[in-house]
């Protein structure tokens, strides 16, 4: 049993292979903002973000499928992650400008991280199954001061993470508190991954790498 990551997150590999896995990764090409620019203004935050999750791992399998072929069973995992904070959907910043301008804005507020998963099983080179989850984590923000934030954002490390902070990096230093899966947070849920695995029929204890 193989586990593919679709995605180029190096604290969604770091999740999984802390739980014990060694994931293979094939990034995603997909053009995210094209994407929930099809869906349209009524659609829910929830589904926007497993609507992404699924577009990147089906992404990656068109092209295990044409390309390289696994054989045997294997399982690849696509998520996106965005914040939702004052009614508004927000993924990564981009620029130093917008990053300084959310965390003023969202400093000692609360917000809801959410983290579309698809999960798509491989069974010799085809598709098998496809499901799909999300899972929302509530969070308090601290209050940095303004030169804190100016410092935080000097490192670029907001800059091309779901909602500007992380949970795992320097971004853990202004996070109050998490009401919910940490691990989701951070990039992947794995109680979510666990459960969506389970659907497909497939235990985590098949994907851990050193198993006897």
């Amino acid at each position: 049993m193989r586990l593919v990551l679709a995605s180029a997150s190096p604290a969604r590999l770091g999740v999984l292979r802390a739980a014990g896995t060694a994931p293979l990764v094939s990034v995603s090409q997909v053009d995210e903002d094209a994407i929930l620019a099809g869906l349209g203004p009524d659609v829910t935050h929830g589904d926007a973000v497993e609507v992404l999750a699924r577009a990147k791992a089906q992404d990656v399998v068109d092209r295990i499928v044409a390309v390289d072929p696994i054989p045997g069973r294997a399982v690849v995992i696509g998520c996106d992650s965005m914040l939702s904070i004052d009614g508004e959907l927000v993924g990564k910043p981009h620029t130093a400008a917008t990053a300084t301008a959310r965390w003023r804005a969202m400093r000692g507020g609360t917000g809801r991280l959410l983290t579309g998963h698809c999960a798509i099983l491989l069974e010799d080179g085809a598709v098998a199954s496809t499901v799909t989850g999300t899972r929302s984590t509530t969070l308090r923000f601290g209050t940095p001061t303004d030169a804190e934030i100016d410092a935080y954002v000097a490192t670029a490390e907001p800059l091309e993470v779901a909602g500007g902070f992380t949970l795992d990096g320097l971004g853990g230093w202004f996070v109050e508190a998490v009401d919910g899966d940490p691990s989701s947070v951070i990039g992947i849920s794995l109680p979510l991954t666990r459960a969506l695995l389970g659907e497909l029929g497939v235990s985590p204890v098949e994907l851990w790498s050193d198993r006897p």
